[in-house]
């Protein structure tokens, strides 16, 4: 079995993580006031998550100044894939094929994204044929 190459991401930690990802490069009071729009938060939750996704390697943090300002070490894409990865490995054994099945499946997906993902399966098959 592979060894995890991330820690798990709580949910807060993702908010937060997404509104770095999109200022590129912000202090704890500018994730605080964005968050602030949708929901209610303390100031020094937003702070502590923004130390632990330091300590855990999603963002950089520069201190040289008067203030921290914290930018992404990792692209959004890349965390998406090991995010995906460690699902595929902790729920799906391994099964690429059980992922795709139970997406497909779910209820939740509106017929349109249902419709793109088979699309891209289909697309990705003619890829594969036209590789032999």
């Amino acid at each position: 079995m592979r060894r995890r190459t991330m820690s798990r991401l709580g949910e807060t930690e993702m908010e937060v993580l997404r509104h770095v990802w999109a200022l590129g490069e912000a202090s704890v009071a500018d994730v605080y006031s964005t968050i602030l729009k949708d929901r209610a938060i303390a100031y020094t939750t937003v702070m502590t998550v923004m130390r632990k996704l330091t300590r855990k390697g999603f963002l950089h943090c520069d201190s040289t100044g008067s203030r921290y300002l914290y930018t992404p070490a990792r692209a959004p894409a890349k965390v998406r894939e090991e995010l995906v990865q460690d699902l595929l490995d902790q729920v799906f054994q391994g099964s690429a094929s059980a992922l795709v099945q139970t997406l497909v499946r779910s209820e939740r997906i509106p017929p349109g994204e249902r419709a793109e993902i088979q699309k891209l399966l289909m697309s990705l098959a003619e890829e594969g044929e036209s590789d032999v």
